[in-house]
């Protein structure tokens, strides 16, 4: 179904959307892979974050919730889909473009979840402006805030106490190597979150710490309404993918999953693509 042109003020509110996204509610079936895992996922009220607290929740890891105070009413929903998944649901409203928060959240996380050993840096911030001369200097920052400071401040938080085993998993974009010319404070912070990724892996390797990211392509989600892309073009969005398309949430959620299980022991460093087939190096 194409998406109608459509608006919301940021951040947007996924039940509000039209289609509503596939989060995975009514398919995800876990198997284990993540029992007894204590996960920090950020933008967990909805799009890809909902969708791999679900998952996370269904393969057996508690989870604690970061998510804007106007995203309330998805975040409730979430939780209650991880509560109903027999998993604990930690609610942590607040902007993570704060040092503060940042440092808070993960504590509590860490007492509420009586540990933490997965991270998921996926909250992000976009906005589309045409020209360079009306970006202004308060959103450039903002975006940076929200998109690379934020990484930096809860990773640095959460790595005391992470032991051997434990993972980071950083959401990207095919942003970072095919950049749209109305996203470039956006673009420019995925590439960011990239070179922050594959250095942080190579100092953390030694201890048994995996990070690595994901990067997906178009997917339908409350940021695309909210002023990420153009509202006539939301029509079109995801068509120029070569699966015809925009990704649903759900169809991201797997590639978290393998990254914070051990079935990528072996895995550090590394950028994984769900782009609908738009390359990525």
């Amino acid at each position: 179904m194409e998406p109608p042109a459509q608006t919301q003020p940021e951040p947007g509110i996924e039940q509000k959307l039209e289609p509503t996204p596939d989060l995975g509610e009514f398919t995800y079936r876990g198997t284990g892979r993540l029992t007894g895992r204590k996960a920090l996922i950020t933008g967990a009220d909805s799009g890809i974050g909902a969708a791999v607290a679900i998952a996370f929740a269904r393969e057996g890891a508690d989870i604690a919730l970061s998510y804007m105070p106007e995203e309330e009413t998805d975040a409730r929903r979430i939780a209650s889909l991880v509560q109903d998944a027999g998993r604990i649901a930690v609610m942590i409203p607040g902007d993570i473009g704060n040092a503060e928060h940042c440092r808070s959240a993960v504590e509590r996380a860490v007492s509420e979840l009586n540990g933490l050993d997965i991270l998921v840096n996926n909250a992000g911030k976009q906005l589309y402006c045409d020209n360079l001369e009306d970006l202004s200097d308060e959103q450039f920052d903002q975006t940076m805030r929200t998109n690379v400071y934020a990484m930096f401040w809860l990773t640095k938080a959460a790595l005391p106490h992470m032991v051997a085993g434990s993972t980071i998993i950083n959401t990207t974009s095919i942003q970072a190597y095919s950049p749209a010319p109305i996203l470039v404070d956006y673009a420019t912070s995925k590439s960011a979150i990239n070179t922050f990724t594959k250095a942080l892996a190579q100092q953390l390797g030694p201890k048994g710490i995996r990070v690595n990211a994901v990067a997906p392509g178009p997917v339908w989600t409350a940021l695309q309404v909210s002023g990420g892309q153009p509202p006539e073009k939301l029509p079109e969005f995801g068509k120029s993918t070569p699966l015809g398309r925009a990704g649903q949430p759900a169809e991201l959620a797997p590639a978290y999953v393998f990254l914070a299980s051990a079935e990528s022991s072996f895995v550090a460093g590394e950028t994984l693509g769900v782009t609908g087939g738009k390359i990525i190096p």
